[in-house]
């Protein structure tokens, strides 16, 4: 059920798995996005800040324009690492005007960066995989790694250019030293910097996941856990189908481990631990995301909306009640899973019935028009003449 709107504008740099959880708790949003984006047919969407891309500069403009405009300070929510960095370094000038729940500056470059992110991993003993950075430069070669492969090798920010290589995956599986001296000189025209890293044994199914928020006191104020189901490509790709674990059972020491790295290195807000369980059940963790996520739907239909429970300590309202996540609740990205359920052998029928059943998707009885309109836009484009549907009005 959709609580009534009121407070504080929630401004969202993210997609409809940010919109949701924000809408469902009565949080009136302004959306950072372009006209015929989903999040612009959202009815959760009260206003939209037109943002077809270009440098942060501009776009820091524009969201201290809209800010200053406002008669109450809204909440600025980020999603991915680009939105995370922006809002961090211009900090100072965006709190004029924005309020936000952001770690230390320092510290997010350093989780962002897999390199910097490493380096501290190892200086605080954290249960990493051992890992080596990756020079291609021209005219180099392929170093001898003291790892034990098999490896894996990523690249140290999300960047497009790894694309270039690897497509829709992120990350690369080598089986011994020939294979990175084979994949080498397809490395170095990229021109970025990789981590190669011991691969922890195991299907994207051993990956869970700790989700906290840890307000400015340091202490916890909501928080939930969760695993993977089926990524897209099958290995090394990125999330189709999540669904939350027992907190108190198989996702206990997940959760207390992730507390305990959030203390050890003195991290507050929001923040997402990936840890992958090998065949020994040891966590290995992953990497640590200090900002807002997909998972973060799928927590607030189990029960637990920490976007909400942020909006609240902000704007000086109550939290929402204390409460567990339900496990066994799931989300999907309905067009990728249905590819990742057909690599994974996962028959059409079966995998019907699971996303019929699944709580969090990206259409929704009360909420359609984010799925629905830019596939009808697009069908309309492609006949001559075609009229647009018109515009609904916000309520």
């Amino acid at each position: 059920m959709t609580k009534r709107k009121t407070g504080a504008l929630a401004c969202v740099l993210g997609d409809m798995d940010l919109v949701r959880p924000l809408g469902l708790a009565g949080i009136r949003c302004a959306v950072v996005g372009p006209p015929g984006g989903a999040t612009a047919h959202s009815r959760f969407t009260e206003r939209l800040i037109p943002w077809e891309g270009g440098c942060d500069e501009a776009l820091v403009d524009r969201l201290l324009r809209f800010g200053a405009a406002q008669p109450d300070k809204p909440v600025l929510y980020m999603e991915e690492d680009a939105q995370l960095l922006m809002v961090s370094r211009h900090r100072d000038r965006l709190a004029a005007v924005f309020r936000f729940a952001l770690a230390d500056g320092d510290l997010v470059e350093t989780l962002v960066d897999k390199g910097r992110f490493q380096t501290l991993a190892e200086r605080l003993d954290l249960p990493v995989p051992r890992t080596r950075r990756l020079r291609p430069l021209p005219g180099s070669e392929a170093p001898d790694l003291d790892l034990r492969y098999p490896v894996i090798v990523k690249p140290l920010t999300r960047r497009p250019p790894w694309d270039e290589i690897e497509g829709l995956g992120k990350a690369i599986r080598l089986e011994g030293p020939e294979e990175l001296r084979a994949l080498w000189p397809r490395l170095i025209p990229v021109g970025i910097d990789l981590l190669a890293q011991e691969l922890i044994p195991g299907p994207e199914t051993r990956i869970e996941s700790h989700h906290v928020y840890i307000d400015a006191g340091g202490t916890v104020a909501g928080e939930f856990t969760g695993r993977k189901i089926r990524t897209y490509p099958v290995d090394y790709g990125h999330s189709t189908a999540l669904t939350i674990t027992d907190i108190d059972g198989e996702g206990a020491d997940v959760a207390a481990l992730g507390r305990e790295i959030a203390a050890r290195i003195g991290l507050t807000g929001v923040t997402k631990f990936d840890f992958k369980r090998d065949p020994q059940g040891r966590l290995h963790l992953l990497e640590i995301n200090p900002r807002f996520n997909l998972w973060h739907h799928l927590g607030a239909v189990a029960g637990v909306n920490l976007p909400a429970i942020v909006h609240a300590d902000l704007t000086g309202r109550p939290r929402p009640a204390p409460a567990k996540a339900r496990p066994g609740a799931c989300w999907c990205h309905i067009s990728k899973d249905r590819l990742a359920a057909r690599d994974s052998g996962v028959p059409t029928a079966q995998w019907l019935a699971w996303v019929a059943r699944c709580e969090a998707k990206a259409i929704t009885p009360d909420d359609p028009m984010p799925f629905l309109r830019p596939k009808l836009d697009r069908l309309l484009a492609r006949i001559p003449g075609g009229a647009r549907p018109p515009r609904l009005a916000k309520p």
